[in-house]
């Protein structure tokens, strides 16, 4: 292992996977991503810190939320490697993490208010669209649900 990184700093893939409750190919494409590192041991054996468990549990928080891995590759970048991340270090990935998540509560705020009478999409195929879309004037704008996206 790591100079440094004490055998109790440490937990197998397995024991992460049981804590996390993710599957162990899953922590591997994780690891892949650079979202997770592992130390090895002598025997080759992945070995993480215990923090990672709080790293894991940001991943699958920050999905649920409906970030991207790329988004989530932005924010656990700014953490410190080799180390236990401190609650200043989270603080400051929380602040930057409201920002993208303030942007999708407007997009589902948006989508629910217009979702019942029109999502958009410029079909001109119910009667309202006539009225509010006269013209196709929302095609002009580009494809997709305008309305909803602008």
């Amino acid at each position: 292992m790591d100079r440094g990184v004490t055998k109790d700093d440490v937990i197998s893939i397995g024991q992460l996977a049981a804590r996390t409750g993710i599957a162990v190919s899953a922590l591997r494409f994780y690891e892949d991503k650079g979202l997770i590192r592992s130390v090895r041991t002598n025997g080759n054996q992945r070995r993480f810190l215990r923090s990672d468990i709080r790293r894991v549990s940001f991943v699958l928080l920050a999905q649920r939320l409906g970030l991207s891995l790329t988004e989530i590759e932005e924010q656990l970048a700014a953490l410190p490697k080799g180390r236990t991340p401190s609650a200043l270090d989270w603080r400051q990935v929380s602040q930057r993490m409201r920002i993208a998540i303030d942007e999708k509560i407007r997009l589902l705020t948006r989508t629910r208010a217009k979702l019942d009478d029109c999502i958009g999409c410029g079909c001109l195929s119910l009667d309202k669209c006539q009225l509010i879309n006269k013209g196709d004037r929302m095609g002009r704008a580009g494809a997709g649900p305008r309305m909803v996206l602008d």
